[in-house]
């Protein structure tokens, strides 16, 4: 796996993008907090798209559900960095970002699971 940092300057416009390629993928959002732990704040569902203001200081906003019934709105104050994981094709697996207090939400794309046989088809 690599790991690209994205540079503050390109924030807005690689996660307007980076938002519109994954569009109703479903991802989990992983908040890991110096004073808490690792806590799972969102499983498997579609993200709707991640935001970051044109001002440098202000939070990214990130939107999953896309339903009345099941909608979740996360903020991540005082980003100081975003980093993308990559796997080594290449593909986008998950999205890093730090805030200034240490605090890290990782918005991580489900893996493909491998497919299995059929009863019957594959196995004589």
């Amino acid at each position: 796996m690599r790991n690209r940092l994205v540079p503050r300057a390109e924030w807005f416009s690689f996660l307007r993008s980076f938002s519109r390629r994954h569009k109703d993928q479903p991802v989990t959002v992983r908040v890991m907090s110096p004073g808490l732990g690792d806590q799972v704040e969102v499983r498997d569902l579609p993200l709707e798209g991640i935001v970051a203001g044109r001002r440098p200081t202000g939070p990214i906003s990130i939107s999953l559900g896309g339903s009345l019934t099941r909608h979740v709105e996360h903020n991540v104050p005082d980003p100081i960095q975003a980093w993308v994981k990559l796997s080594e094709d290449g593909t986008e697996e998950a999205l890093d970002i730090e805030s200034q207090d240490g605090t890290r939400t990782i918005i991580q794309f489900r893996s493909p699971e491998p497919p299995r046989p059929l009863d019957g088809l594959l196995n004589p």
